[in-house]
């Protein structure tokens, strides 16, 4: 039976803390798009490079002073495998996110050397596909991460939900709340997901393809898209306007 009961997860409390909007994109342009249409974390990777492919230092600089100009939005970027993090986390992003393949897990000294690149700022992106297990978040959190959070490595349209149970998804999320940690759950989401997935309490809910013209990762965020999402996961403010 696993440590994190999945008690309450389905119905959590009505003052528990709304997800967050993490939109990513590839350019200052659709930056600034997702930021006006209401995202709350504009998440630097290159799409065409799979689920994890990081964009130069360069670029990630230009969409950071994009979006610290205008405000309103916090910033993370793909980090190219763990010897990359240091230099992503030179551009001034918010927070740096490294993929952990499990050849790393048990690897403390490794995992602690990782998070001393990005001190503070460091996110575990795990892949459904290698189904982590919530003790594993106890170990990013005692090598110093930030965060954690489970994506999935194939973007050929198997989704999150196709891979990760529902109590596989809360109980991580409850282990990330245990130790301190950020959550975030992604991987190909629909807009149509956002009612299940708020149910575990993430801290953000990842979006790319979702919020596509066409749902077509490769194509450009659409601004309209990205508005349903903000409006789904604030209902209160939706309500009110």
């Amino acid at each position: 039976m696993s440590a994190f009961p999945d008690s309450g997860l389905l119905h959590p409390p009505l003052d528990a803390p709304l997800a967050r909007l993490l939109v990513s994109v590839r350019d200052p342009a659709e930056a600034e798009a997702a930021r006006l249409a209401g995202a709350d974390l504009i998440d630097a990777k290159d799409p065409d490079r799979g689920a994890l492919g990081a964009l130069d230092a360069a670029r990630v600089r230009e969409i950071v002073a994009r979006i610290r100009a205008e405000g309103g939005a916090r910033t993370s970027a793909v980090a190219d495998g763990p010897r990359g993090i240091a230099a992503m986390a030179a551009t001034g992003v918010d927070w740096v996110k490294v993929g952990l393949l499990p050849g790393l897990w048990g690897d403390a000294a490794a995992l602690a050397r990782a998070a001393a690149a990005a001190p503070g700022r460091l996110i575990a992106v795990l892949f459904a596909e290698d189904e982590p297990g919530p003790e594993l978040v106890g170990v990013l959190a005692a090598a110093g991460f930030r965060g954690a959070m489970i994506d999935t490595a194939g973007k050929a349209g198997v989704r999150l939900t196709d891979l990760a149970e529902p109590h596989r998804l809360g109980t991580f999320t409850a282990a990330c709340r245990a130790h301190g940690l950020m959550s975030g759950l992604a991987g190909s989401l629909r807009v149509s997901d956002i009612p299940a997935l708020t149910a575990h309490r993430p801290d953000y809910l990842g979006f790319r393809g979702g919020l596509c013209r066409d749902l077509d990762r490769r194509n450009g965020i659409d601004p309209l898209r990205v508005a349903e999402a903000a409006r789904a996961l604030r209902p209160g403010a939706r309500d009110a306007a």
